[in-house]
């Protein structure tokens, strides 16, 4: 059977792929699995959702699936990512269930799973969740069936811990927060005007159906022209579930995750809270990011894309800063996941202790063009192990020494193999590029 777990959980189109049926066993299964781990205890599950139609009726299939494998549910209702992990460990839960399908399309949906202490569950623990979807046996009856009881301030809780991460006023700042029409709706707006700021709220009205659609951190060039609009000082863009961040200045320039983690971890240096002196960061950060570090004496741990890798790295070596290009930033001192609003609250708390604009900021990193180019092959892991292209990767890197790189790897999901160049300028970069796209494509 091929896996169902993905690297962010189950995801798929609502109805479909991913069905109430494999929803309400994928939540049995879970539940059955963690109570065989800890049989101390009756198991507690929390459930949140972010607002697309189709998460109204996956939430009623995986709480059924929960309460019929004897656990005991918490329903959040509609509230970001970060607030689901978040409220595992504060109500005491030993299991987290998210419905959302991030910065997907309306019509898809996901089912996310967080373990006890709010961290995403190990790849063995899916494996055994997937292993007992088909169970049979008894089950639970009479008063051994779980129970289902709301959590009516769950969003209110999650905000007065975001507060809890920002100690410096933000008094003083005009932002504008593009919500994507998703589940940061209601709680970014609150969490930064009560943090102090001036908030002009962006696609903040979900109806179930307008989730990412033509807003969010997919299109921040929406976010710039309302940030120009309004005069503020920054721009916030966050995703369907609010689990990524990206930022726009006060001129609409945008600032990505790679700049966000650069101003994050100067200033976490040089109050002593980054641990090690270390950020970690995946394959596709910018070379800028790497350069900027280096100058600030900050070391830069690489792993494979994905957040689930950044997290691992992080636990493994008690790092205290990680995160993607994309704007997933993982902050472990305050969060198991990662938490676009915590980010924002630390990057806008960033501007009010230096007295700086996000520009100025920003500027302590700069972008090295990058161009990224998908090849189509029949064997991507093949082709891309070949002696020749091997060869020419040498001699490409070779000739760009210390002002630039290149990141050839087969695709994860697809036949293709991707070709990614940065260079100090675009058109060196995209001779490269296509130079090895053309090796790639000979051999493929």
């Amino acid at each position: 059977m091929a896996r169902l777990f993905g690297t962010d959980g189950v995801r798929g189109l609502a109805n479909d792929e991913l069905t109430p049926e494999l929803a309400l066993a994928v939540a049995a299964s879970a539940a059955r699995v963690l109570a065989a781990h800890d049989r101390s205890h009756r198991p507690i599950a929390v459930v949140g959702r972010d607002p697309r139609a189709s998460g109204e009726m996956l939430e009623a299939a995986v709480v059924a699936g929960l309460a019929s494998a004897g656990a005991d549910v918490l329903r959040l209702g509609v509230l970001p990512t970060p607030a689901v992990a978040h409220l595992v460990t504060e109500l005491s839960a030993d299991l987290g269930v998210m419905i959302s399908a991030s910065h997907n399309p309306m019509p898809d949906n996901g089912i996310k799973l967080f373990g006890e202490g709010g961290h995403k569950l190990p790849d063995g623990i899916e494996d055994e969740i997937q292993h007992g979807l088909n169970a049979t046996g008894p089950r639970p009856t009479g008063a051994q069936i779980g129970r289902v009881s709301e959590v009516p301030d769950a969003v209110d809780r999650y905000v007065a811990h975001l507060l809890e991460t920002t100690p410096t006023s933000l008094a003083g700042l005009r932002i504008v927060v593009d919500c994507a029409n998703g589940a940061s709706s209601v709680a970014a707006p609150d969490a930064y005007r009560k943090a102090g700021a001036e908030v002009i709220a962006l696609h903040a009205e979900p109806d179930g159906v307008n989730i990412n659609e033509g807003c969010g951190s997919t299109h921040p060039e929406v976010l710039a022209a309302a940030v120009l609009e309004h005069g503020a000082d920054l721009g916030i863009a966050h995703d369907g579930d609010a689990d990524r961040c990206l930022a726009v200045d006060a001129d609409g320039r945008v600032v990505d995750g790679d700049q966000i983690m650069a101003v994050l971890a100067i200033g976490m240096a040089e109050a002593g809270e980054l641990a090690d002196h270390t950020l970690v960061a995946t394959v596709m950060s910018n070379l800028g990011l790497h350069l900027a570090m280096k100058e600030h004496g900050i070391a830069v741990r690489t792993t494979a894309v994905g957040d689930r890798y950044v997290l691992e790295e992080l636990r493994a070596g008690g790092y205290s800063l990680g995160g993607e290009q994309s704007g997933h930033v993982v902050l472990p001192g305050f969060a198991t996941t990662g938490d676009g609003l915590l980010t924002a609250m630390r990057l806008m708390n960033r501007m009010a202790v230096t007295g700086k604009s996000l520009r100025e900021l920003a500027t302590v990193m700069r972008r090295l063009p990058q161009v990224l180019v998908n090849v189509p092959v029949t064997d991507k892991n093949t082709v891309a192990g070949a002696p020749a292209v091997r060869d020419a990767v040498a001699d490409v890197t070779a000739e760009l020494g210390d002002e630039g790189r290149v990141l050839l790897r087969p695709s994860g999901t697809e036949q293709l193999v991707r070709v990614m160049v940065e260079a100090p300028d675009v058109d060196t970069a995209q001779a490269a590029a296509d130079r090895l796209a053309g090796v790639v494509a000979s051999v493929g």
